[in-house]
């Protein structure tokens, strides 16, 4: 998270000094030192951050105070810019030469002058602190990892193993005896994936089957020299024979070829790599691994997909997708491990069944939570009650229960830190609740967790970011859109958990949900309300408690009071200059937008999608640093001029759903100004309203950058494709999507 905070405000650094640092004067020697000195932190943070979890305390208080000095630093040149963007001017840097020339700002001058003065003092204390914990973050191994904790799920108390093992057995011994054949196992941590394997590698019949057997365990960090002396040493164990002295001086080239040429020789063989976490890995290793003509056969255990899919590839080889135990299973295997076998008492049963949709079918987890509750006295309805109540919190140092955390969280340690804050952020979203994937990204665009990638639009790598959470096991989707495009998604209750966990730590995010909050943030940077009905006057007082100077986002999920929410939109809006992003989605706000959002000058993302806004008014032109805006679904059918102000807008969506009963049953769009051309960054636009004439299509010519379009009211619709032979394209205008509904055909006249 400080990592990521840290380069986006070097990257603002860079900019700033660029293009205006002349202006700064003497301040300028300043800025350019803080500018140094955080790039000189950040490869160290990027390393301190991944192995931040088995850190010293004093470390990780240094990772929490760049973070804070990174955020405080972007505090003071977005300040900066809101004093002196007021002031008529051909530009923002025209207005800043215009001021600073001019002695009535000599007093603002001197204010940004003493912050920046702060701030570099601030960043040089930091800085010598870097230079005393740079051989520090690496000795603290207080807990190490072992395989022998995956093996915490043991055969004798899994359920539901035996179909499982049966398939993967015949998937073994079935196939081209001429070719390596290599069988993936993947799936979240905890789902048994290595006591699966372990038995289907321990059966008889496999046994007998593949006589050069061997078990190389890779885990997350892992030594390839050791690995490859390891596999010679059990090969060599397992046909019992000594164990070769020259391999202690060989090279990694020259135990590769050791192992493949031993292979060759040895006759029909079945190895498992267990917990592979990359691809590289096993790119290294098949070339140790000889095709023969015996039938040889490889077994993978892994969290990631792509390592699933690319070691099965060239192997015509089977991907094994790991699920959660079913209901039953999970009741079986908890009732095994506590009532030895018996049933659950029938005051337990509604306790028990919530305590079990928590683990949602995760083995590690049941059987964790069972040797728990196997020391409760199972008269006593209330033990039990407590640890349904506080289950996130006893994954906090209760023996096994501790060992399910740390194990969940070898995933998270094991993403880079963009995907960390990605993944972080989903801890905004309530327990259970449904995840828009198009939101969740969109808001991450807009919080700047994503990065810019020559040749690739924003929300491209954004989607980027959660495909390869997904392949990493740790996002589930739920629900798909048009042609497969993920449309909902969550995240396993769990793991959720420790998301939160974290998230807290790094205060990432100010969650309220009404009721009185056990903890609080200083400066609240990011605030997340949890909205209900209930609780008004509470929700109104616990916000006068915050202090909004330094917020930077205000997200609503859920349905809140009308009334409440004018009055919170009232506290933020008006003590919140500092403003990024605004999402009121599906809030019942009143039909005229509140002036005090046009004050927002840093305003970057406002989505008011489903809510009651009928008209924009001129003002809009105000947020010339505004990329998304979004009024979907909303009363608006027409944009003012002032809107071509925004030369920064990339998504904007105006459109509004006809009620299904209606003939003309689709979307209206909005009527543009008619020179919409002169808004050159749009990369998304949905829906403009075609029924102005030839003019308004012209006019979307000039949007060179735009990727998606939606149109109503179409008359003519002319497409070119360009084909050699059989080569042809087609165009299905009975496919059902919002863009070819009814309404589109019955306004087209000619195709």
């Amino acid at each position: 998270m400080a990592e990521t905070v840290l380069s986006f405000v070097l990257r603002q650094l860079s900019t700033f000094l660029h293009e205006e640092g002349r202006l700064l004067g003497g301040l300028r020697q300043e800025v350019q030192f803080i500018k140094d000195e955080l790039g000189h932190m950040r490869a160290f943070l990027r390393e301190a951050e991944a192995k931040e979890e088995d850190a010293q305390p004093r470390l990780q208080e240094w990772i929490k105070q760049v973070r804070e000095a990174a955020y405080d630093t972007e505090d003071i040149l977005d300040e900066f810019v809101v004093r002196f963007a007021r002031h008529p001017a051909t530009g923002f840097y025209g207005s800043v030469r215009r001021i600073f020339s001019s002695i009535k700002n000599l007093r603002a001058r001197h204010r940004v002058a003493s912050e920046i003065q702060g701030i570099k003092s601030r960043i040089k204390s930091i800085s010598e602190a870097h230079q005393r914990y740079q051989s520090e973050y690496v000795n603290n191994t207080t807990w190490r990892y072992s395989r022998d904790d995956a093996l915490l799920v043991e055969e004798a108390k899994l359920v539901g193993i035996d179909q499982r093992k049966n398939h993967l057995i015949s998937e073994l011994l079935e196939g081209d005896d001429h070719q390596l054949k290599v069988v993936s196992v993947v799936g979240m941590g905890g789902l048994g994936k290595t006591t699966l394997v372990k038995k289907v590698h321990e059966d008889p019949e496999v046994r007998r089957h593949f006589p050069v057997r061997a078990w190389v365990t890779v885990s997350e960090t892992c030594d390839f020299q050791f690995l490859l002396k390891d596999l010679i040493r059990q090969l060599h164990e397992e046909g019992k024979k000594p164990v070769p002295q020259s391999i202690e001086s060989m090279t990694t080239t020259e135990l590769k070829k050791f192992v493949k040429d031993f292979l060759q020789q040895a006759g029909r063989y079945a190895i498992v790599f267990d917990d592979v976490w990359d691809v590289e890995f096993w790119n290294t290793i098949k070339f140790a691994l000889p095709e023969s003509c015996c039938g040889n056969r490889v077994m993978l255990t892994t969290r990631r997909a792509d390592v699933a899919s690319a070691s099965c590839i060239e192997s015509r080889g089977f991907v094994y997708r790991m699920e959660p135990l079913s209901v039953e299973d999970s009741r079986t295997l908890f009732c095994n491990k506590i009532f030895n076998g018996a049933n659950c008492p029938g005051h337990l049963m509604d306790v028990a069944k919530g305590i079990l949709d928590k683990c949602e079918g995760l083995p590690l987890a049941i059987i964790a939570i069972s040797g728990l509750l196997a020391s409760k006295d199972v008269n006593r309805i209330d033990e039990w009650e407590m640890v349904r109540r506080s289950l996130g919190g006893e994954l906090e140092g209760a023996g096994k229960l501790d060992r399910v955390k740390k194990i969940l969280s070898l995933s998270y340690n094991d993403l880079p830190g963009h995907l960390k804050t990605c993944l972080l952020y989903t801890s905004i979203y309530p327990e259970d609740y449904k995840i828009g994937c198009l939101r969740l990204v969109n808001l991450w665009i807009a919080e700047r967790f994503v990065e810019w990638r020559e040749g690739m639009s924003i929300e491209d790598v954004a989607w980027g970011y959660f495909s390869e959470l997904i392949n990493r096991s740790l996002i589930q989707v739920t629900g798909v859109f048009y042609e497969g495009m993920p449309g909902n998604c969550r995240v396993h209750d769990l793991l959720r958990e420790i998301i939160i966990s974290k998230s807290r730590e790094q205060n990432m995010v100010t969650i309220t949900t009404g009721q009185p909050t056990r903890w609080l943030s200083e400066k609240v940077r990011r605030l997340i309300v949890h909205t209900s009905s209930s609780n008004n006057t509470q929700h109104h007082q616990q916000m006068q408690n915050y202090c909004f100077d330094h917020l930077r986002s205000f997200v609503t999920i859920g349905s809140m009071n009308p009334l409440l929410l004018k009055t919170l939109l009232f506290d933020v809006l008006g003590s919140s200059k500092l403003l990024k992003v605004l999402d009121l989605r599906g809030q019942e706000t009143e039909e005229e937008m509140p002036n005090e959002i046009f004050k927002m000058f840093h305003l970057k993302h406002l989505d008011l999608y489903h809510t009651r806004v009928e008209r924009v008014p001129k003002a809009i032109g105000k947020l010339q640093h505004l990329e998304y805006l979004n009024l979907g679904n909303t009363g608006v059918r027409e944009l003012p001029m002032e809107i071509l102000k925004l030369q920064k807008l990339r998504v904007l969506k105006v459109y509004q759903q006809v009620d299904s009963s209606d003939d003309d049953y689709g979307f209206h769009g909005f009527k543009a100004p008619s020179n919409m051309g002169v808004l050159l960054a749009l990369e998304i636009l949905d829906s403009i309203d075609a029924s102005s004439g030839s003019t308004i299509v012209k006019e979307i010519g000039k949007l060179t950058q735009l990727r998606e379009l939606s149109i109503t009211n179409l008359r003519e619709l002319n497409i070119a494709s360009i084909g050699k032979g059989d080569d042809h394209d087609t165009i299905d205008l009975s496919h059902h999507h919002p863009s070819l509904s009814s309404s589109f055909l019955q306004s087209l006249r000619m195709l």
